[in-house]
């Protein structure tokens, strides 16, 4: 009986090791999801069109306290990096009116792109969004490596994209 548990800690205590190390990893454990969105101007973009680049995608809503005051971090890490191959992608929530987000957009002077989740498709494939915001981080490979449910830390983010902008590409 012995022998036995400890052949279960043994075998649990190895997987929980494999497990920590795939999520810590620098290359992190989930593949972002091949999705389409749909473009405040009504064109397609498919999320894999973009690999090869680093990638944030917010989920957010135009009534969201916490995703208004991550707009102007979000515009500055866009004209700070985005010269350097970094890509925002906004997914508004399928609750948000198009004509809503399209003034929001114009009021902000976003420069970054901002898709509509109109049918809820997107926010599924990403593990079933519910909260904004709600902040991805997908590497030059195609992985996602940071994942919060809340407000980012500015600074921790900056540090990140700079760190995913050094890496090499594919």
């Amino acid at each position: 009986m012995k022998l036995k548990d400890t052949l279960v800690a043994a075998t649990a205590a190895i997987l929980l090791f494999v497990l920590a190390y795939l999520w810590l990893s620098e290359d992190g454990i989930k593949v972002a999801p091949e999705i389409e969105l749909t473009l405040l101007d009504g064109q397609k973009l498919a999320l894999k069109d973009l690999q090869g680049q680093p990638i944030l995608v917010t989920f957010w809503a135009t009534t969201c306290i916490g995703c208004r005051r991550e707009v102007p971090h979000l515009i500055d890490l866009y004209n700070k990096y985005q010269p350097q191959g970094l890509e925002i992608l906004a997914i508004a929530m399928h609750y948000d009116p198009p004509a809503q987000v399209l003034i929001f957009k114009q009021q902000k002077k976003i420069p970054y792109t901002i898709a509509l989740d109109l049918k809820n498709e997107a926010a599924r494939a990403f593990g079933g969004v519910r909260l904004t915001p709600t902040t991805f981080v997908i590497n030059k490979k195609g992985r996602i490596v940071f994942q919060k449910i809340g407000e980012f830390n500015v600074a921790a983010m900056d540090a990140l994209v700079k760190k995913l902008i050094a890496e090499p590409g594919k």
